[in-house]
């Protein structure tokens, strides 16, 4: 068993910082949440900045869009057109993507400067990609509400967790410790 521990011991410390991170991690951001909701900030402080963005960044493409807080639950309506299209709930707002992210470059750490970088550099275009997301998915469902289950779905979601993945893979191949320790 101890010769077993001693062959993938690399293993087991990445799945038990990985795993601590991620506990942490989400941990915090369901204590945040807990007690982010405010009347300026509805549902929270990151979807409401996200609902916004999303408006700002439809109408810079020429779309007439409002978000209004919902009234029966902890999301923002986003209606384009007069036409209500979706709700941006706490899950579009990236924080969860952003977790997972982090706490995987946490585990296959590089040095500490570059780890520090890449995770903002990182976050900010998941951050970004998701903003994008939501607002071609607005106007996808503005314009094929048919398509609504393809849309959130399955493309959409793939999108982010493959970009997710694309950073983890860069990561792994050029900055983490664990490549200089296996060359």
């Amino acid at each position: 068993m101890r010769d077993l521990l001693i062959q993938y011991k690399t293993v087991i410390k990445f799945i038990i910082t990985f795993l601590i991170v991620y506990a942490v991690l989400t941990f915090s951001y369901k204590l945040y949440l807990q007690h982010a909701s405010s009347e300026i900030y509805y549902p929270d402080y990151m979807t409401n900045l996200v609902a916004k963005q999303s408006k700002e960044m439809l109408e810079t493409l020429g779309y007439s869009a409002r978000v209004i807080p919902h009234p029966n639950e902890p999301s923002m309506k986003l209606i384009i057109n007069k036409k209500y299209v979706a709700r941006v709930i706490e899950g579009c707002n990236s924080v969860s993507v952003i977790i997972l992210f982090s706490s995987f470059i946490v585990a296959f750490s590089g040095r500490f400067k570059t780890t520090v970088l890449y995770l903002l550099a990182g976050s900010v275009l998941i951050y970004i990609a998701n903003l994008v997301r939501v607002v071609v998915l607005s106007i996808g469902l503005y314009h094929y509400p048919w398509r609504k289950d393809i849309l959130h779905t399955v493309i959409f979601p793939a999108i982010i967790y493959g970009m997710v993945c694309l950073l983890w893979l860069f990561w792994v191949n050029r900055f983490s410790n664990r490549r200089d320790n296996d060359e």
